[in-house]
C-alpha cells in the first residue's frame, strides 16, 4: 500500500484453547518478514501476561533525522486506518491489530527542538512502525490464543483466509526445531572482549562534569549510560529466546527490520493508554540479585539487597523526582484532577535484579490521541532526568554517541486506540555483525562514579551474558579470561 486514503476496516477474531509452544512460534515468526514480537515468555510475569506475534505488515512507516514534520507523519500514519466493524463479542486482548514497532530516543529531540552532538553512528530510525493485518495474540495465565485479523476496505478475499493462515502457523510450528540454549555464570561474565563508547575514566569524569551541573542548579538528577558492543553473528532470534528463558523480563520484545534487529529484556513499562486511561510506571533504583537457590530471596546477600534498596534514601529520592516529572507530563494531557500516584514505591523482582518502581497515571482529555501523549511524555523521564529537556540537553552533551532505540520505546499501537510502551532499557541492538548494548542510571549530587559505574555492570551482565551464550553455541568459541576492564 502506498496510498495514504483513510482506510476502513473490520476485526475478525477467533479464539482457541489449544496447546501453543511461545518458543517455537517465535522461531516461525522470525523467518517471516519484518516480524515483531512482543513477550513470548512460556509462564505468566508480573504485569504483563499477554504476548503477541505479527509480521508481512501492509505497510511500514519510517521517520529518519532528515524529515522535517515527525509529529505530521505520526498523526497520519496513527489515523489512516479506522475500525468500523468488530464481529467479535468476548473481551479483546489490548492489541487487536494495528501498529507495533520502535519510536526512538533521539525522537525526544524532535517533540522538543534542541541542538544534537553526538553521533548517530548506528544510522537508526527515529521510528520504525509496521502497520500489522494479523496478529496472534496468547493470553499466558488462562492459556487462551486469539486469532484476530483485519478485513481492509477493498480487499476482496474474506478474512477467514487470514485467520486459517495465522492458525497453520501454530500447527506448522509445532516442528520448528530450537537453537540449543544454555546458561552462563551472569556474576562472572567475560568483559576482556567487550569495547565501549568510553573509557572508565571517561565515565568517571563526565560523572564529575554532571555533578557540577546539579551544584550549579541547572538540573536535579541526569541519567547517564554508556554503551557496549560485541562482535555477534549468530541469529538475532536465538538471542530473544535466550532472554526470555534465562533472563525473562515482562516487557520484552523482539524487531527485524532487516537493516538491524533489537532484542529487549525490558522490566519498565513506560506507557499504556487503555480507553482513555493513560498509565506510566517509572523505575528508579536497581539492585543485584543472586539466582542461585531454590528459594533465591531467602538468601542472605539477597536480604541484604532488598533491605538497601527499601531503605535508601537516596533511591527514594530519586524516584520522587520522577514520579513529579511523570505528573508534571501528564498535566500537559491529563483531564484536571484525574492525575494520580496509582501505586506508590514497591519492589519488583526479576532474574537478575531488584527495582523500586511507582505507578503514576491520568484520563486523557477529549480530542486527544497517541501522537499527543507522545509529545507531551516522550522520553520517558526516568531516562531522562529532572528537569527533562535540560537533561536531555546535558546527556547530549556527555554521552558520544546517539542512543538510538535504547532509552526509546517498543511496543504497539492498536487500531482500537490502546497502546503499551515499554522503555527499552535492557535492550540490544544488532546491525553489521555487531551487538550494542547500552546501561545507565541516575546521577544526583551525592552519587559515587565508581558505584554508578558498577551498577551498570549489573545492568549489562544478563544481557552481554545473553550475547556470549548464543555467540558461543554458534561459533564453537570459548570464552576468554575474566576481566572487568572495557579496552582503551
Amino acid at each position: 500500500m502506498t496510498s495514504q486514503n483513510p482506510v476502513q476496516c473490520s476485526l475478525h477474531v477467533r479464539a482457541l484453547t489449544r496447546t501453543l509452544d511461545p518458543a517455537r512460534l517465535t522461531q516461525m515468526f522470525s523467518q517471516l518478514d519484518h516480524p515483531c514480537i512482543l513477550g513470548g515468555h512460556e509462564s505468566p510475569l508480573p504485569g504483563n501476561q499477554m504476548s503477541y506475534w505479527a509480521a508481512n505488515p501492509v505497510q511500514t512507516l519510517t521517520v529518519t533525522s532528515d524529515d522535517s514534520d515527525v509529529e505530521t507523519s505520526l498523526k497520519a500514519a496513527f489515523n489512516r486506518y479506522t475500525l468500523d466493524q468488530n464481529d467479535y463479542s468476548g473481551e479483546l486482548p489490548p492489541f487487536c491489530c494495528g501498529w507495533m514497532g520502535y519510536f526512538s530516543y533521539d525522537l525526544g529531540t524532535r517533540f522538543e527542538p534542541m541542538p544534537v552532538t553526538t553521533r548517530n553512528d548506528l544510522h537508526m530510525p527515529l521510528v520504525h512502525l509496521g502497520f500489522y493485518d494479523r496478529c496472534i495474540a496468547w493470553h499466558s495465565p488462562s492459556k487462551t490464543t486469539y486469532l484476530m485479523a483485519l478485513a481492509l476496505e477493498g480487499e476482496n478475499a474474506p478474512p477467514s483466509l487470514k485467520l486459517d493462515a495465522l492458525e497453520a502457523i501454530i500447527d506448522t510450528c509445532q516442528q520448528i526445531t530450537l537453537p540449543v540454549l544454555k546458561p552462563l555464570d551472569v556474576e562472572h561474565i567475560d568483559f576482556s572482549a567487550v569495547k565501549r563508547n568510553m573509557t572508565r575514566a571517561q565515565y568517571t569524569k563526565a560523572i564529575q562534569r554532571i555533578k557540577q551541573y546539579i551544584i550549579d542548579g541547572d538540573t536535579y538528577q541526569i541519567n547517564f549510560s554508556h554503551r557496549f558492543e560485541l562482535p555477534f553473528a549468530a541469529a538475532p532470534v536465538a538471542l530473544f529466546h535466550w532472554q526470555n528463558k534465562f533472563n525473562p523480563s515482562p516487557y520484552s520484545a523482539y524487531l527485524d527490520s532487516r537493516e538491524f534487529q533489537i532484542v529487549s529484556a525490558s522490566p519498565e513499562m513506560f506507557l499504556t493508554l487503555d480507553q482513555g486511561q493513560v498509565q506510566t510506571k517509572p523505575i528508579k533504583g536497581t539492585r543485584a540479585r543472586l539466582n542461585e537457590t531454590d528459594r533465591p530471596d531467602l538468601h542472605p546477600q539477597n536480604v541484604a539487597a532488598i533491605r538497601d534498596l527499601l531503605y535508601s534514601a537516596k533511591e527514594q529520592a530519586e524516584l520522587n523526582m520522577i514520579i513529579d516529572l511523570e505528573r508534571n507530563d501528564l498535566a500537559r494531557i491529563c483531564i484536571p484532577g484525574t492525575r494520580a500516584v496509582i501505586q506508590p514505591r514497591t519492589l519488583e523482582t526479576y532474574a537478575t535484579v531488584y527495582h523500586a518502581v511507582a505507578t503514576v497515571g491520568g484520563r486523557l482529555k477529549p480530542g486527544l490521541d497517541l501522537c499527543d501523549v507522545l509529545k507531551a511524555t516522550f522520553p520517558g523521564g526516568s531516562i531522562t532526568g529532572a528537569p527533562k529537556i535540560r537533561a536531555m540537553q546535558i546527556i547530549d552533551e556527555t554521552e558520544p554517541t546517539a542512543r538510538g532505540a535504547y532509552t526509546g520505546s517498543i511496543g504497539f499501537v492498536s487500531i482500537n486506540h490502546n497502546a503499551c510502551l515499554n522503555i527499552a532499557i535492557r535492550t540490544i541492538i544488532i546491525a553489521r555483525n555487531m551487538a550494542y548494548v547500552q546501561a545507565g542510571g541516575g546521577i544526583v549530587a551525592d552519587s559515587q562514579p565508581q558505584a554508578e559505574y558498577e551498577e551498570t555492570l549489573t545492568k549489562a551482565r544478563a544481557l552481554i551474558a545473553g550475547i556470549l551464550a548464543v555467540e558461543k553455541e554458534a561459533e564453537g568459541r570459548r570464552p576468554l579470561a575474566k576481566n572487568l576492564e572495557p579496552r582503551t
